[in-house]
């Protein structure tokens, strides 16, 4: 069960909500003094306050072990009927209903407000009277509401959500399927990036962020065209002129999105995409050179493999002594080992200006050093080379949040168990990255 003083957090809410739709903001700081108990001759003013119900007699009606009610009535007074727009205050009969609350000191809370029904003269119509604190046609107060939707912001799993509001799992699940979290405030960069969600018949989402403000814009179905010119066009065009980065990986799709809409945009190809390819082309430089070895010095050099792909600078000396060795097996691999270092040294390097002509000397070297496992890494630069050299221009610029949010939406995943049912991943994680 929840906390009392959790639950006061959210039952001071009054922010309007739609029935089928609602936008979910962060809790207020309490109003009033937590120390109030039942059973101890409460107010009702307290019992108000405690409910988030004004205006309103509040009575306890029955206290269990584990369950709680309180019957609401109100002052009778003139209803527009939803038919003909003509007030009046004529009863026909009453209705008690049943309201499930968040629950309160560790008990199931239950409202039941006695509900007027109202006849109408003018054009026979019968019509229940309303109520501020309670949706149309659901029997939970909007507070309750507000209260699920606020366990997705703690990332915790729908059966967790569902013991904490004392709900069934099902009622969470209807609650998340109509949050929304998104934003169509495009800030002056973009960041886009796809990520393993396994959702629907989809094996790969797209997630769209803002990566100066550190926000979520968007999760998108699928990293197909079809699916980002649907997103994109959706967007307001003179918001979308405005972009000036567009960051994302090599992907080509992604690039041609930038051009189509978003052309006055820099692309900025991330640092970790273009940075891997010269890694990977080391690795597997070393995997190809141990072929040749022994089984023992074969499990060495996996063993060690660290070694030779950490900079040479921050090694002990020990361990640089242990690479100098290493080295010495292969002429291949000490290529291999020289041009990470040169690469090092290009991005340590602060000046833009000498980047760019160590860039263009570094490209030289590879291509002239022979070696076959750098040849996509060749191939990788040279079709994004200005787009490199904007990620070296505009430090700023990079899909380093976009990655942390894929970090947040692998954790969601795991707790969830897997999620296959697209508008609850996206409202999770829209929630959760909020």
């Amino acid at each position: 069960m929840v906390a009392f003083g959790s639950i006061i957090n959210v039952g001071v809410w009054h922010l309007p909500i739609s029935t089928f739709f609602i936008i979910i903001k962060k809790p207020p700081s309490p109003q009033f003094n937590t120390k109030t108990i039942l059973g101890g001759g409460v107010h009702m003013n307290d019992l108000n306050k405690i409910l988030g119900i004004y205006d309103i007699k509040v009575n306890v009606n029955c206290v269990k072990d584990d369950d709680i009610s309180f019957l609401i009535t109100t002052d009778p007074k003139p209803h527009k009927c939803p038919q003909c727009n003509n007030a009046t205050a004529k009863v026909h009969d009453y209705r008690i209903q049943k309201i499930k609350d968040i629950p309160f000191q560790n008990k199931s809370c239950t409202l039941h407000p006695k509900k007027r029904r109202y006849h109408c003269p003018n054009c026979g119509k019968h019509f229940y009277e309303s109520y501020d604190f309670v949706s149309r046609y659901l029997h939970r107060t909007q507070r309750l509401t507000k209260f699920i939707a606020h366990s997705f912001y703690d990332s915790i799993n729908i059966k967790h959500a569902s013991v904490r509001a004392n709900v069934s799992t099902h009622t969470v699940y209807k609650v998340l399927g109509t949050l929304n979290n998104s934003s169509d405030r495009i800030g002056e960069a973009i960041s886009i990036d796809e990520f393993k969600g396994n959702v629907g018949t989809e094996k790969y989402q797209t997630i769209v962020v803002d990566p100066i403000k550190h926000k979520v814009l968007d999760i998108l179905y699928s990293g197909k065209s079809t699916c980002l010119v649907e997103y994109f066009k959706s967007l307001d065009k003179s918001k979308r002129m405005n972009v000036k980065y567009f960051s994302c990986d090599m992907n080509k799709t992604f690039i041609d999105m930038d051009k189509t809409y978003f052309p006055n945009a820099k692309i900025v190809v991330d640092r970790y995409h273009f940075i891997r390819q010269v890694y990977w082309a080391l690795e597997n430089v070393r995997k190809n050179v141990q072929k040749n070895m022994s089984k023992t010095l074969r499990r060495y050099y996996k063993r060690s493999r660290h070694i030779i792909t950490t900079r040479e600078s921050i090694l002990s000396e020990e361990n640089k002594a242990a690479l100098r060795l290493m080295l010495e097996y292969s002429e291949d691999l000490r290529k291999a080992h020289f041009i990470k270092e040169l690469f090092i040294k290009l991005l340590d390097e602060k000046s833009y200006s000498k980047q760019r002509v160590l860039l263009h000397e570094w490209l030289l070297e590879v291509e002239s050093s022979g070696i076959k496992e750098f040849n996509a890494a060749i191939t990788a630069f040279r079709n994004n080379y200005k787009y490199i050299l904007n990620s070296l221009k505009y430090r700023h610029i990079s899909n380093g949040p976009t990655e942390g949010f894929n970090n947040k939406i692998k954790v969601l995943k795991r707790i969830s168990y897997g999620v296959r049912n697209f508008t609850y991943f996206r409202n999770r994680i829209l929630m959760a990255t909020a």
